[in-house]
């Protein structure tokens, strides 16, 4: 198994919570993640049927087979036993007494702040980062084979095309999730908006433009993105709530989990194409948001990360909040020559918000990282200077 970062945090936590929550992705590496971690606990997938009836059919004697040091897995199918566990952990108030995990981080999380609020800790797990890619024998060969292989566990390991890998991941996100699991009948529709969603990556979403081209109402393009969301395949990033002054944007931009993912989406099929794609610099936009959000989540940590576009379409691509205010200001720039004008807008809107020159950043596709008077020049594996 290839080393997870977020194994140390998982393991911290399992001395402290008598439950530990672990969300993502399907094919994240959940599984072999906790069953690695945590080899003299027992293991049961309520993906088996024969295991979610005998769960469903009685919970109670169910936990009773398994009271102690045990892995539920994709355990969001069977919300009954929620309640029934609490009285359990309540009983021994023992840590570690539960791991659960799930793909689903909307049903999961509701069952739990249901039933197990405050007595859970709750990590995510999403696809390889390039940071745990580059320490093993899968490092990517250049960015734009990692922009278009992204970060799936499967595909990196067993050295699986994308162009075969994507296809039959989608076809069974839609009937697992989204028809048999979200209620979506339309799957059809659903598959073109997943479609045209990846048009728009990195971009501010227009709920009503979106509703339009895919022929939909507003309320369905809304109720689609949430499940896109709750199963991590897409999130939407929020622009700065804090005006300084300036007339903000309201709409959010739109950012899938994984790249390869969106890639593939795009109908681009090679390395090759998604280097000369028009596509790429969205891409790899995309890659340093999730990046610095798996760099966090690997901590057990969530950045406060957000973008800022005001009236006059002024952008900085990312700011990183703590403390009530910005920390650091990013723009990012696929290209690998580094040009001074890309501080041009940090120079413009970073000093209105307080954030000087050492907090400044333009993350590019070179290899180097380097201070200038303007701020710092960072390549992409260097974005682990953003968790703080």
């Amino acid at each position: 198994m290839l080393h997870r970062t977020l194994s140390g945090k998982l393991l911290s936590l399992t001395k402290q919570f008598p439950v530990i929550s672990i969300t993502g992705p399907r094919q994240s590496g959940k599984s072999t993640l906790v069953r690695d971690a945590f080899p003299d606990y027992r293991y049961v997938s309520l993906e088996d049927t024969d295991m979610r009836a005998v769960a469903q059919d009685d919970p109670r004697s169910f936990l009773a087979r398994f009271d102690n040091k045990v892995i539920l897995d994709e355990v969001q199918r069977v919300p009954e036993l929620f309640s029934y566990m609490q009285g359990v952990i309540d009983n021994t108030n023992a840590p570690g007494q539960y791991i659960l995990s799930g793909s689903q981080n909307f049903l999961l999380l509701k069952s739990i702040s249901q039933s197990l609020a405050g007595r859970v800790a709750i990590l995510h797990l999403l696809p390889f980062s390039y940071d745990e890619l580059a320490s093993t024998d899968h490092e990517p060969t250049n960015m734009s084979d990692f922009l278009f292989r992204g970060g799936y566990p499967r595909l990196n390991v067993m050295g699986i095309s994308p162009n075969d890998f994507f296809p039959n991941y989608i076809s069974t996100y839609i009937d697992r999730d989204v028809r048999a699991e979200l209620g979506v009948r339309k799957v059809a529709e659903f598959n073109t908006f997943l479609t045209l969603c990846a048009t728009r990556v990195g971009e501010v979403l227009n709920i009503e433009s979106l509703a339009n081209d895919c022929n939909i109402n507003v309320d369905t393009v809304r109720s689609w993105l949430s499940i896109l969301e709750s199963s991590f395949i897409a999130f939407r990033l929020h622009p700065y709530h804090k005006n300084f002054g300036k007339r903000l944007i309201k709409a959010s931009k739109l950012y899938f989990y994984d790249t390869g993912l969106a890639a593939n989406l795009l109908g681009i099929e090679s390395t090759e194409q998604l280097a000369a794609s028009q596509y790429r610099g969205n891409l790899y936009e995309n890659a340093v948001a999730v990046e610095i959000i798996k760099r966090y989540q690997a901590l057990g940590k969530e950045p406060k990360l957000f973008f800022w576009r005001d009236s006059n379409k002024k952008e900085i691509d990312f700011i990183i909040e703590k403390g009530g205010k910005p920390l650091y200001a990013i723009e990012v720039k696929s290209s690998a020559t580094y040009r001074p004008s890309a501080f041009e807008n940090l120079e413009d809107l970073a000093p209105i918000m307080g954030v000087d020159a050492d907090h400044r950043f333009v993350v590019y596709g070179g290899d180097e990282s380097f201070p200038t008077r303007h701020g710092r020049v960072l390549d992409f594996s260097s974005l682990g200077d953003f968790v703080a």
